[in-house]
């Protein structure tokens, strides 16, 4: 069911064609990615979009929904990212705002939790093409899970 949804998460992205690479003020790219957490191991899927509000900076909301071997997890983080290179390798920072629910026994009394905290983290966007590209992320999330993990997945200009 995970790989099925991921994959289709994959095809749907590439269906996509856009025209913009740079990062000035005003464009903005869909991001679709899965993510995998070091600590624990949980696998998740997301997106988010990424929009520049000034050159060489950006925020960007995404919605995460990870799969833990018991329970339900999902994580909305808010990020600004702040670009120290152009061209078709670009590398940035970012920090943001977090916020993470879980239940560990989603179908019966278990423990509900809503946490609030920060992202840290530094990235890349590499283009593959004309209207897609690579994003890769490596974070650290202070709210629970308290995790440091990898995002992957395809960028797509809008």
């Amino acid at each position: 069911m995970k790989k099925s949804f991921f994959i289709f998460c994959t095809a749907f992205m590439l269906s996509f064609v856009a025209l913009s690479q740079t990062q000035e003020q005003g464009n903005a790219r869909f991001h679709g990615y899965g993510t995998y957490g070091l600590r624990y191991s949980n696998f998740g899927v997301g997106a988010g979009i990424e929009y520049f509000f000034v050159d060489k900076f950006a925020l960007m909301p995404s919605f995460t929904f990870v799969f833990p071997e018991v329970g339900k997890e999902s994580n909305l983080s808010a990020d600004l990212r702040y670009y120290v290179s152009d061209g078709p390798s670009q590398l940035y920072f970012m920090a943001g705002y977090s916020q993470t629910w879980v239940d560990t026994q989603p179908d019966g009394a278990g423990t509900k939790r809503n946490q609030k905290g920060a992202n840290v983290g530094v990235g890349a966007y590499i283009r593959i093409i004309e209207g897609l590209g690579l994003s890769t992320e490596f974070r650290y999330q202070s709210p629970y899970p308290r995790e440091v993990g990898f995002r992957v997945g395809l960028a797509i200009p809008l």
